[in-house]
């Protein structure tokens, strides 16, 4: 193996070191801190200029009681678990409006397919923040939403969303729909056709080749843009502070609080360890699902 070919199989795992591992490993650090009166508001239980002798003492005196707060604290398991919720109903509601716009894009003629493409990706064209500001906009008392249904005559009362868990739910879906619609079209395209003419030649009705040739044939695009939207949706912090409001339990928004209002960083860094392994299966079982698509690709 020669030296190019080394240095760009190596060139992967430096970026992740650099930019995973050493993070993490300081969060870590600072996970296991005390927490004091001073800039930065931690002080590191161990330290690497101590030598070995030092780090063995640290090692000999260290404590947890960061990571024993959490468990102790019974808000920020309901954080997780509502995090949890909140990602997986998000997910699921964003899989059932999906795969209908995919299979629509799929399915519409060639010349189209890429107008269709632009207009689903077209939203990233313009900043996240503004984005999540115009749906304050749409959804609360007096906004677009409610005005319009009052002018219908369907309401008479604006209704309550704004600050709502379901206004969590509508920036949710809104913002990650596209990280779910792309590889459901990606697999629901490569289908070929010939198998579902052959179906309806052997007497195969629309509905049962759906649900014989096309559903199993795209459950690798479902499963990638189930992992795309679960993932950061569990973490996200932004959507459940400007949409939520204060009665929004979500562990985003429990982090920054601990690392910017509370100021305990100790505490903040073990919340993100948690969260992170939290996140580990379903990233591992990504992965792995990634790996064997290829190798079925070939």
């Amino acid at each position: 193996m020669n030296a190019s070919r080394k240095l760009l199989i190596l060139t992967p795992y430096l970026w992740l070191g650099l930019f995973f591992l050493v993070p993490f490993l300081i969060v870590i650090k600072i996970s296991l801190s005390d927490s004091v009166t001073a800039s930065p508001p931690y002080a590191p239980t161990f330290s690497l200029d101590e030598g070995l002798a030092g780090l063995r003492a640290s090692l000999a005196a260290l404590d947890f009681e960061n990571f024993t707060w959490l468990a102790e604290d019974g808000i920020y398991f309901k954080a997780y678990l509502n995090s949890v919720k909140v990602a997986a109903i998000a997910t699921l509601i964003t899989l059932l409006i999906g795969y209908p716009v995919a299979y629509a894009m799929a399915k519409a003629p060639q010349d189209w397919r890429k107008t269709l493409l632009l207009l689903v990706i077209l939203p990233f064209w313009t900043s996240f923040l503004i984005r999540i500001y115009a749906w304050i906009g749409i959804l609360k008392n007096e906004g677009f939403l409610n005005l319009a249904l009052m002018k219908l005559g369907i309401i008479d009362q604006p209704l309550a969303i704004i600050h709502t868990e379901i206004a969590v739910y509508v920036g949710i879906v809104y913002s990650y729909l596209p990280f779910m619609i792309l590889p459901l079209y990606a697999s629901l395209e490569r289908i070929d056709g010939r198998l579902l003419e052959a179906a309806e030649d052997l007497g195969c009705g629309a509905f049962a080749a759906f649900r014989q040739i096309t559903l199993p044939l795209s459950l690798p695009g479902v499963v990638a843009g189930c992992f795309l939207v679960f993932i950061p949706a569990i973490g996200e912090f932004v959507i459940p502070d400007l949409l939520g409001g204060s009665g929004t339990l979500m562990i985003g928004k429990t982090l920054w609080l601990e690392f910017f209002s509370n100021r305990d960083w100790g505490v903040a860094a073990a919340v993100a360890i948690v969260l992170l392994t939290i996140l580990i299966v379903p990233i591992v079982l990504f992965q792995r699902h990634q790996q064997k698509h290829q190798e079925e690709l070939g």
